[in-house]
């Protein structure tokens, strides 16, 4: 298998002229959406802030799938008894 070289590579989507149009136009577009609709985001800014909380558990801590507290590693072995000797 053969790798290309770097003269063989799509060049980077990001230094393209077409998305620096693109990131122009974003641009633009947020600056007016901010300029127009500045209280309707500012008025749902504690509402976002609320939903964070419970999207973040769930989405930084993948739902801990019933292994909480379990140490990494440990997930496959069956628990031993505090009277066993290792």
């Amino acid at each position: 298998m053969t790798h290309p070289s770097s003269d063989e590579r799509a060049p980077n989507f990001w230094r393209s002229r077409f998305a620096l149009g693109w990131l122009v136009l974003a641009a633009a577009a947020g600056w007016f959406l901010w300029a127009e609709h500045r209280a309707h985001l500012l008025g749902a800014l504690p509402y976002v802030i609320l939903l964070a909380c419970p999207l973040m558990h769930v989405f930084m801590h993948r739902g801990h799938h019933g292994q909480h507290g379990t140490p990494p590693g440990a997930a496959g072995r069956a628990p031993r008894d505090r009277g066993e000797s290792s």
